[in-house]
């Protein structure tokens, strides 16, 4: 499954998202749920927001690869976050914790911040659409 990135000149350049992907009809829709930065056994793993980020993207692969698919088949991303100015605030390393594990794909993205998520302890739910092959 292939994606065009739709980024209109007039929107300027995005950075670290896209702000369309087109897709041919035909492959399979992968919903993913919101995922925190939950272990096994559904504790938070750290207080960190990065590492927080890192294991909340890490559980969206985990389904993504429990269905056959790859990272770079994520289509659009929704992050949610407690606090939108922690999280810029440490953007640099949340975002080389993405480019680890996500390398250099960029789907469509959205930050949304939040009062607070399902976890007390989460400061961060990651949500996603994937594309796989038929």
């Amino acid at each position: 499954m292939s994606f065009t990135l739709i980024n209109p000149d007039s929107l300027g350049a995005p950075r670290g998202y896209s702000n369309g992907v087109l897709t041919e009809a035909g492959g399979r829709l992968l919903f993913i749920a919101g995922q925190v930065a939950w272990d096994r056994q559904q504790r938070i793993v750290s207080e960190d927001i990065v590492e927080q980020f890192d294991r909340a993207l890490a559980n969206v692969i985990a389904v993504v690869t429990e269905a056959d698919g790859r990272p770079d088949q994520i289509a659009r991303i929704v992050i949610y976050v407690t606090n939108k100015l922690e999280y810029l605030e440490h953007q640099r390393s949340i975002g080389q914790r993405y480019q680890a594990r996500m390398g250099k794909h960029f789907p469509a993205m959205v930050l949304v911040e939040v009062k607070s998520l399902l976890d007390d302890k989460a400061k961060v739910e990651i949500e996603a659409v994937a594309v796989l092959s038929s």
